[in-house]
């Protein structure tokens, strides 16, 4: 499936607790019915206070047309839907997002490991939006994720889904790439990958520290936002796939 992560920023003068609420309550069902979507998750923040970001939203596509469609492509941040559901949520972000500073990511998801059955609400996870390291190409990263951190990845302790998303159109993208591992719990999360306020966490146990060393073989590091969140998945009409 194709997806479209979007990293938000509440509007200026707005308080987080504000942004939750007018999210959850009145963006969140135009959302879900937008033209196309087949899966919509959201994720907030287990700590707002040490996020980079107020909130996670992830739509889900068939096929990359609709998601085109409904959502514009890589390149377009002004984008203006002739009709329907999308063209409303579009109109609905001004009321409390700060549109200018909202990266984006529009990729194929590709799941390396799921013991979750598809049911990701109350599922802890943590969302590293990718930037390869200096003088790497986007294909030399895309072979060392794939091949050579992938199987480390899979193996950190508690991680009950891992999935990536490889951008569509590489040259547009403002990342390489999204990884996204999942734990049952936050406790898990951080014995795993450290706690969402550090970025030198240096883990004890070694599958732990085994991907935590590769990081810095192919990524650069400070140019690599990251997420903790608690995920709700809000509709999913894909049947498990």
């Amino acid at each position: 499936m194709y997806k479209h992560v979007a990293l938000l920023v509440r509007k200026a003068g707005m308080s987080h607790d504000e942004f939750v609420t007018y999210w959850q309550d009145n963006h969140t069902p135009i959302a879900r019915d937008i033209e196309g979507v087949v899966r919509y998750q959201t994720v907030l923040p287990v700590d707002p206070e040490a996020s980079e970001f107020d909130g996670l939203a992830e739509l889900y596509f068939d096929d990359l047309g609709a998601l085109h469609d409904a959502l514009g492509s890589e390149g377009s941040r002004d984008y203006d839907p002739a009709k329907g559901t999308a063209r409303e949520a579009r109109a609905d972000v001004d009321n409390f997002l700060d549109v200018e500073r909202r990266p984006r990511i529009i990729g194929e998801e590709v799941v390396e490991k799921d013991e979750t059955g598809g049911d990701t609400t109350g599922c802890y996870k943590h969302s590293a939006f990718l930037v390869r390291k200096d003088g790497m190409s986007h294909d030399e990263f895309l072979d060392h994720w794939a091949n050579t951190h992938v199987p480390l990845a899979r193996e950190i302790p508690g991680v009950v889904r891992y999935a990536r998303v490889v951008p569509t159109d590489p040259e547009r993208a403002e990342f390489d790439g999204v990884a996204e591992l999942y734990f049952e719990s936050l406790d898990a999360l951080r014995a795993g990958l450290g706690h969402e306020s550090s970025r030198d966490y240096d883990p004890d146990h070694p599958k732990a520290n085994a991907p935590r060393e590769d990081v810095d073989n192919f990524l650069s590091i400070g140019d690599r936002p990251r997420f903790v969140g608690r995920e709700t998945v809000q509709k999913d009409v894909t049947g498990g796939r």
